[in-house]
């Protein structure tokens, strides 16, 4: 390991691709993670199978190879073991790059997550700050075992000094999570298991960084304002073409950062709309989508033309394996019916 203070050495670049060449969210995630070793001998990736593997999504294919078993290595399965270990290799002056396996099984890293991860910039009254940044593919659409289809993303968001990062696309992932590796604080980066590799786009080959914090218009619309991330973007995409077929303009707002939450475009796009429906595909009640709607309410009433509309998971654990899945994730069907709700009011 580099030792804090030591001079850095840059490894010589990784050949760039062809840029006109569409490429996955999971592949971009990888591009990503290779500039950023490439970049900083600082930078350190380790988890469950990241190593010889290259994790379960092949996130780290081949980069243990490049870069060495120091620089990228496997861990054993304990979630809290792995959590710490990255708490204080972020203490020591390195960037370390953790992966849960499934955020569904973070729960047991809950005591470090809450009770330091987030705490050591107030804690130390900045002397310290912890770079550190946990990748955690999340979300059901690919028919997963028990646990391994959670959106936990609102626990998180709850903890104060961590940052909660959620791409929907290639282009923001790789330039998101080069940003969460150069951010001085702690940074959770979701993964959308379904949108791994069911989208492809152009990226930018080369080193680049996407604002932390600053939400999207991925739609323009003036009829009601959609607001969502990560994999439930495309979902609503589906539903406002199909709206669109009926006359009706729907703005898409991708929030890309949920902590902290971009509440200028939020507001600006519902008081331009008067008409708000979140969607998510965590459970119901006390997801990010209430905070969103508890933010309209407080900031934006007075333009609003009908209830803010939530569309989610259920109360209930995420169904494995089955086709009881597709009832249970949001789907453009009741997205639309929503939309439709919002509209007829």
């Amino acid at each position: 390991m580099t030792a804090v203070g030591d001079k850095k050495q840059t490894l010589a670049a990784a050949p760039q691709r062809d840029a006109s060449k569409p490429i996955t969210m999971v592949a971009a995630i990888n591009e990503a993670l290779d500039m950023a070793l490439t970049r900083d001998p600082d930078v350190y990736i380790f988890g469950e199978d990241v190593g010889v593997m290259g994790g379960v999504f092949r996130a780290t294919d081949g980069l243990q190879a490049r870069h060495g078993v120091e620089r990228v290595f496997d861990t054993p399965l304990a979630e809290a073991g792995i959590m710490g270990l990255g708490i204080g290799m972020g203490l020591a002056g390195l960037k370390p790059v953790a992966e849960m396996q499934f955020a569904g099984f973070l729960y047991p890293a809950l005591d470090q997550i809450m009770s330091h991860l987030g705490r050591y910039r107030h804690r130390t009254r900045s002397r310290f700050t912890l770079p550190v940044v946990v990748r955690a593919p999340y979300g059901g659409g690919v028919h997963t075992p028990e646990q391994h289809a959670d959106s936990p993303e609102a626990v998180i968001a709850h903890v104060p000094g961590v940052k909660v990062v959620i791409p929907s696309n290639p282009q923001d992932a790789k330039g998101l999570l080069l940003a969460a590796i150069a951010d001085p604080d702690p940074v959770f980066f979701f993964e959308s298991i379904k949108m791994y590799r069911s989208l492809k786009a152009e990226v930018d080959p080369g080193y680049y960084t996407v604002p932390i914090g600053q939400a999207r218009i991925h739609r323009a619309g003036d009829d009601l304002t959609i607001i969502c991330y990560g994999g439930m973007v495309e979902v609503c995409d589906r539903a406002a073409e199909a709206a669109a077929g009926a006359g009706i303009s729907a703005e898409i707002i991708d929030l890309r950062t949920i902590s902290p939450l971009d509440t200028a475009t939020v507001l600006e796009s519902v008081r331009k709309t008067g008409r708000a429906v979140i969607v998510t595909e965590a459970p119901r009640t006390a997801g990010f989508h209430s905070e969103v709607a508890a933010v309209i309410a407080e900031e934006a009433i007075d333009s609003l033309l009908a209830p803010v509309v939530r569309v989610t998971g259920f109360d209930a654990p995420y169904p494995p394996f089955t086709a009881i899945e597709d009832s249970y994730r949001p789907t453009p069907t009741r997205v639309a019916k929503a939309i439709r709700r919002v509209m007829e009011y």
